[in-house]
């Protein structure tokens, strides 16, 4: 299977009986590439200002970018420049400068009790882009109910209830980055890779827009284009997923590549959708059989996230490539 399938997320939400059990099956069918393309709901004009406010913020000189760098964060808040995150499987570090933020906890709550470095709250360029935080935390609150409601979808197909994943994601430390390609000149026939081959740490991504082409996906049958219809957003699965589901959905492994037949930079916004902390990731027993075997030892969340942040170069002081 190397299509990526489109599935109405609404229509799973309002239909009944066979309607809802099209859309489960074509979502199970899709993710055998990792990736499904859906209809939202999403503002078109919370989007639009949005990357609006990132495209001025990323045309900004270093310094002034620099000032949104918040130390000792390992990229998960403010700002994070060109050449640090590097893929797990690469020495190469990637062509992206990027920005991040998440939704803030109130001080005493136990989960920032317990794991301060990962309720940093939201660091945005308000002085350089005023009007910022609040458009961006706006679009946080949108992917991220558009994402639970997805991942109702999946719970489905994977035998559990539809509100499986509700409270696992509620206060979990689901990321938003916005990202930057730069412009790369490249001849005629060739390629350059933005962002090597890798999979995402967390349960489900979505990407509601890019500016240009390049995402690809890999399949069973090499590197896909993916190009989802008109004002579709793209779904993507992660590592944490493919741990609950014992391996019956796989993560999405993809790249970002230039395109020399659309020239110029790249933007895109991607939502990290991470369950909380203390999380115990476990394989559910529906995806557990004599014919698939557990494969995966219990691990918590937290500990997970840990472990890929260094792998992909993000621990300040751990650098495996850079420093």
């Amino acid at each position: 299977m190397s299509e990526i399938l489109d599935v109405d997320l609404l229509a799973f939400e309002q239909g009944t009986g066979s309607r809802r059990d099209a859309v489960v099956d074509g979502v199970r069918q899709s993710l055998r590439t990792g990736f499904v393309y859906t209809s939202h709901d999403l503002s078109t004009d919370l989007l639009d200002t949005a990357y609006g406010m990132l495209k001025e913020f990323f045309s900004l000189p270093a310094e002034e970018k620099a000032k949104a760098i918040v130390s000792g964060s390992n990229g998960q808040t403010g700002y994070t420049g060109l050449l640090v995150e590097t893929a797990a499987t690469s020495d190469t570090p990637d062509w992206k400068e990027m920005i991040n933020w998440g939704a803030a906890l109130p001080d005493g709550h136990p989960l920032k009790t317990k794991y301060p470095h990962r309720y940093l709250g939201p660091v945005l360029p308000e002085d350089q882009v005023p009007g910022i935080t609040e458009v961006l935390l706006r679009m946080y609150d949108q992917v991220l109910d558009l994402q639970r409601r997805f991942l109702r979808v999946i719970a489905v197909g994977i035998g559990c209830h539809e509100t499986f994943f509700d409270r696992m994601i509620t206060d979990g430390t689901t990321l938003t980055r916005a990202i930057h390609y730069p412009e790369m000149h490249v001849a005629p026939g060739e390629s350059h890779v933005w962002a090597a081959e890798h999979g995402d740490i967390n349960l489900i991504t979505a990407l509601p827009r890019a500016t240009a082409r390049g995402l690809q996906v890999k399949t069973e049958d090499g590197w896909v284009d993916a190009i989802p219809p008109d004002d579709g957003v793209i779904i993507n699965t992660g590592i944490m997923l493919e741990h609950l589901t014992n391996g019956a959905i796989s993560q999405g492994i993809h790249r970002v590549v230039a395109d020399p037949d659309q020239p110029g930079d790249r933007y895109s916004v991607v939502q990290f959708c991470h369950p909380t902390p203390w999380t115990i990731l476990s394989p559910v027993p529906s995806c557990v059989s004599p014919s698939n075997p557990q494969r995966f030892a219990a691990i918590e969340a937290g500990d997970m996230l840990d472990q890929v942040l260094y792998d992909i170069n993000l621990i300040e002081d751990a650098r495996r490539v850079g420093d």
